[in-house]
């Protein structure tokens, strides 16, 4: 006897609901606590990246402050005081072999021989030379302070019980009137060294010449509080477990496997991730939003089949790939176009570095594009059809509907997409890791534009740079996570202001 029809499917249907009753659930039930499940998944696999991320962290501070103390009590924060005063000398004598460097390439390409620009800067050699020499008595004295406390730190870390920490900073101490002497010949050496400077023929070259002119003499006038300063000092003051915090927080220098002393400051790499993506989303935000608003509202359908697939496309492209094209040609073509003598006008050109900020952030913009195009074009299609119909019988053009109606209908979409695509490229590794410049420093923004074109160091680059090196467990593998747990925190911030900028421009409509 043959079945009917419909008999195969009922089987089918009340063999289900059998298992379904076996299991104790209904269908309903099921996918309720499979998707459920899923959920659960996501927010387990959250919870233990949150708590590993803080268990590996949570040891550096303490670790920090052990390492700050022996950095007072072994006299290397005393040594430092002529170590700094020493090194900001160094940076303006930078920039005077800075400024002859430019003077040279000026005068041999207005047609001057090698020879004849040399003879020409003669004046100029001289100057930096007495300049440069003026810190050899102050250069001498720090180096014999780095070597005494230098011993002492040794001595502490082999745990010398004998050692008396008071006798031997009297000793460093000692040489106090020996440093004073050579500082009073410093300052009056550089003032010296002043008089001799050249008058330079370019204005611009000159302007320069008279800003180190200015910094010199306000770097003179800082000689009396570093001596103060090192009277004032004491080894035996306690540090408090805050200081650790704030050198993280607010240190200026990330310094590692330093025969002296290791600095962990989250500033540089801070400012740098900032710069970059900065950059990218001046680029990324016009082009992608730009894009989006044609798609949806002005290319027709062959046009819209070719380039939101295209666009899209850019999201598949390996981010070391783009970041080999960085290193081969945008980042030399850059550095090529910033040589074109009429825009020497440009701050920052020629540029010196062809790996750099700039040269980053237009590769992170690339990437960034597909996020904000997409996401907005998809928040522009949401707009209700009589909205734009209405604008248009109202007689608004194509122009005054996208300005005045689609563009504040959908906002909040679009401000979700910005902060995504922020999102985005500050968490990027690769492209910054190898187009960046990996300079560990804060850009001279009093530079301007000129900014742009330095190279920096990022938050993620520093992590995948650095972590495949460091001993597990050490207060250098503790600070990268550190790291990691300020950029946790970074996106959490992103999310909850994308989340409050979608509350506080959601329109309602319908």
């Amino acid at each position: 006897m043959k079945s009917s029809p419909g008999s195969g499917t009922l089987g089918k249907a009340l063999l289900n609901r059998c298992r379904f009753r076996f299991l104790g659930l209904t269908p309903g039930q099921m996918v309720k606590y499979f998707f459920g499940g899923n959920a659960l998944v996501a927010v387990i696999v959250l919870a233990l990246i949150t708590v590993f991320l803080f268990r590996e962290g949570a040891g550096f501070f303490t670790l920090n402050a052990k390492n700050i103390r022996l950095y007072r009590r072994a006299g290397l924060e005393y040594v430092d005081f002529i170590r700094r005063q020493v090194d900001e000398h160094t940076a303006l004598n930078r920039a005077l072999n800075e400024l002859r460097l430019a003077q040279f390439t000026r005068l041999t390409a207005s047609g001057r021989s090698v020879e004849e620009a040399n003879e020409a800067l003669e004046k100029f050699g001289a100057f930096a030379e007495a300049y440069s020499d003026a810190a050899d008595d102050v250069r001498g004295v720090l180096s014999d302070l780095t070597d005494a406390a230098m011993a002492i730190k040794e001595r502490e870390q082999v745990n010398d019980n004998r050692f008396d920490f008071g006798r031997e900073i009297a000793q460093l101490k000692a040489a106090f009137p020996t440093y004073r002497e050579a500082n009073q010949k410093f300052a009056a050496s550089l003032e010296a060294a002043l008089v001799l400077a050249p008058q330079l023929t370019d204005a611009r070259l000159e302007a320069k010449m008279e800003a180190v002119k200015v910094k010199t003499r306000a770097f003179i006038h800082t000689f009396p509080k570093i001596e103060l300063d090192m009277a004032a000092w004491r080894w035996d003051k306690p540090i408090l477990f805050a200081r650790s915090v704030a050198s993280f927080l607010f240190g200026r220098e990330w310094l590692t496997a330093s025969f002296w002393q290791d600095w962990y400051g989250l500033v540089p790499l801070f400012c740098g991730s900032l710069l970059v993506s900065a950059i990218a989303l001046s680029l990324a935000v016009p082009l992608g939003v730009a894009a989006a608003i044609h798609v949806s509202e002005i290319a027709g359908a062959r046009e819209k089949n070719l380039v939101k697939p295209a666009i899209e496309f850019i999201s598949a492209i390996p981010s070391v790939v783009l970041g080999f094209f960085g290193i081969a040609v945008l980042g030399t073509a850059l550095r090529g176009l910033s040589q074109v003598q009429w825009l020497a006008w440009v701050p920052g050109f020629p540029m010196s570095e062809r790996l750099n900020a700039l040269t980053a952030g237009c590769l992170l913009a690339f990437m960034a594009v597909p996020t904000i195009f997409s996401l907005s074009e998809d928040a522009l299609n949401n707009v209700p059809r009589h909205l734009k119909e209405a604008s248009y019988a109202l007689g608004a053009n194509r122009l005054q509907t996208i300005v005045r109606v689609l563009l504040p209908a959908s906002l909040s979409g679009i401000v979700s997409a910005i902060l995504l695509g922020f999102g985005r490229v500050i968490g990027e590794t690769m492209v910054v890791l190898l187009c960046a410049g990996n300079r560990i420093a804060i850009p001279d923004f009093t530079e301007g534009l000129g900014a742009l074109f330095q190279p920096v160091h990022t938050m993620t680059g520093i992590i995948a740079q650095e972590m495949g090196e460091v001993v597990a467990g050490s207060i250098h593998y503790r600070a990268l996570f550190m790291v990691g747990v300020m950029l946790f925190f970074l996106s959490m911030l992103i999310n909850y202001l994308a989340q409050r900028i979608v509350q506080r421009y959601r329109i309602s409509i319908g």
